[in-house]
């Protein structure tokens, strides 16, 4: 039986389905007794349509502009 560790480290491989059959078995047994993996593992699928999401949106000029300007600043004054 796998751990949480075990788990979240072979979710991508497991919806990828690199994972061989066996081990993919005992990936869901453990998820199926894991209210917090499965949870993780929502978010974890989710993340990439979020993205998706939040770099379609463009921020506004004026919050561009000072921001581009803080940085400005900051390198010079790391400089």
């Amino acid at each position: 039986m796998y751990t949480c560790k075990d788990a979240i480290n072979l979710l991508l491989d497991f919806l990828d389905g690199e994972i061989p059959p066996e081990e993919a078995q005992h990936l869901r047994e453990h998820l199926s007794g894991c209210a917090p993996c499965i949870d993780f593992l929502r978010t974890y699928k989710a993340t990439p349509g979020l993205c998706r999401r939040a770099l379609a949106q463009q921020m506004p000029q004026e919050v561009s502009a000072k921001l581009t300007d803080y940085l400005r600043a900051r390198i010079k004054s790391a400089s």
